[in-house]
């Protein structure tokens, strides 16, 4: 055998995912891209992506999983974790004593959240003050188009949503920014001291109203917002307003082989979730897909990741063919389907390059997320990565390995170490993002559409 022939069966050579590409898979990726880039458009919030997914989900078949119901194989039912994250699921031919085949992403995304007493006036101009939501860079927030997304619970009991800033015909918000002629101080400050989270005060407006008293700006914008929305001040109170940027999804590069957008972390993941299982016949495990909420804070509250929601949800399936949940979770298996990062060229001293995802090499398996020394990883076992590279190898996937940087550079998390709590083997699986947790996010449209398939092959593993 000579080197070359060695060499091709010994050794691993990944390869950019174009090189494996059909011209139908090419069709099918750009087809699926422009679905994926149209639920981004819809769904810059938790909410309005559960609410989406509800719609789309009822209009494939699925309905609401309730207590005492009887389920069949074949059977698509979903739960509406209120209105904030949803877990649906595909009835398989085997029971649930032998496991769930679960794909978990998380809905939510960094950004700015309107306090509970936000609007002000200075100066003549009316500002809502905000409160920055996961980790974020804050110096680039100002100076971008952004748009409020929402719910208002008013004094009278009535909920009304609020989407101001996404129609061409609408107005945007912005946060301002000190002018560099009279920045000397400011940029001596470190990135992180330049701009502080109270100066991301969103300008709401400049025109006072006629009259005298030292508010008439402030008056003039809640006169808008009462004459529209029907909302006096103390509304804010029971609101749940977040500022997102404004603007839809788009190609990027002459090539037009990304796509920009705000929140790609993590609805990319969603999405791939989803599609594969509106149209699914019946598995041989049960299909379960989750999308949680508060991921990018610890994954907390009613609707994140660490709550009972999803015990619930799986104990009435479990209900209804007889088996105890701690058995069908024994015999589980779970894609935490979460971001890595793009290896960046412009960054290269924060990398691993023999061990981080890149633009166009498909899916992104990830071992372990954490920080320095794992710390807050699940760590996945060998079996559980030899599980995904075989399911994925058999199915025609183009995947590669992943890790969040170097070492000693910092690190994150994912939903996996709540899932492998549960006693589910679970690996965390990916579409690379560069530019991570800023304003606008990217990714390989090759990665994303990869990133779907292997959703699909999971389930039906």
């Amino acid at each position: 055998m000579t080197n070359e022939e060695l060499r091709e069966q010994l050794l691993a050579a990944p390869k950019n995912g174009y090189a494996a590409l059909t011209q139908a898979q090419r069709a099918e990726m750009e087809d699926y891209c422009k679905r994926y880039a149209a639920f981004m458009d819809r769904c810059k919030t938790e909410r309005e992506a559960t609410a989406w997914t509800v719609a789309t989900a009822e209009a494939h078949g699925f309905r609401p999983l309730v207590p005492g119901m009887e389920i069949h194989p074949g059977d698509k039912v979903y739960h509406n974790n209120r209105g904030k994250s949803i877990l649906l699921a595909v009835i398989g031919s085997e029971s649930l004593a032998k496991g769930a085949n679960i794909c978990a992403a998380h809905v939510d995304s960094p950004r700015l959240d309107v306090k509970p007493n936000p609007l002000y006036e200075d100066s003549q101009i009316a500002y809502l003050k905000t409160h920055y939501y996961g980790g974020i860079k804050k110096y680039q927030w100002p100076t971008i188009p952004l748009a409020i997304h929402g719910v208002v619970c008013r004094k009278d009991g009535a909920a009304v949503l609020v989407n101001i800033g996404e129609e061409d015909t609408d107005p945007v918000l912005m946060v301002s920014d000190l002018l560099p002629h009279l920045a000397a101080d400011q940029m001596k400050k470190t990135m992180a001291e330049g701009i502080v989270g109270e100066q991301l005060n969103v300008i709401v407006g400049t025109e006072p109203l006629r009259g005298e008293g030292s508010d008439m700006t402030k008056l003039h914008i809640m006169k808008l917002l009462n004459e529209k929305y029907g909302l006096i001040e103390s509304d804010f109170l029971s609101a749940e307003l977040t500022i997102v940027p404004a603007g839809k999804c788009r190609e990027v590069g002459l090539d037009r082989s990304l796509l920009a957008a705000y929140g790609h972390d993590d609805r990319v993941c969603a999405y791939a979730e989803i599609e594969p299982l509106l149209t699914m016949a019946t598995p041989t495990h049960t299909a379960v897909c989750i999308l949680a909420d508060k991921e990018e804070i610890g994954s907390v509250g009613v609707s994140g990741m660490q709550s009972h929601a999803f015990e619930y949800f799986m104990e009435l399936l479990c209900d209804a063919q007889g088996v105890k949940l701690a058995e069908c979770f024994a015999h589980s298996f779970c894609l935490s389907a979460d971001v890595s990062n793009a290896f960046d060229p412009n960054f290269p001293e924060v990398h691993d390059r023999r061990n981080n995802s890149q633009l166009n090499y498909g899916v992104a398996i990830c071992k372990y997320t954490g920080s320095r020394g794992k710390g807050g990883a699940s760590d996945a076992s060998a079996e559980a990565m030899g599980h995904v590279r075989a399911t994925l190898d058999k199915a025609g996937v183009v995947w590669q390995i992943a890790t969040l940087g170097k070492v000693d550079q910092g690190g994150g998390g994912t939903v996996a170490a709540y899932m492998a709590n549960r006693n589910i083997v679970t690996v965390d699986a990916g579409v690379p993002v560069m530019s991570m947790h800023a304003p606008m996010e990217l990714v390989s449209k090759l990665d994303c559409y990869m990133t779907m398939l292997a959703c699909k092959a999971i389930y039906l593993a």
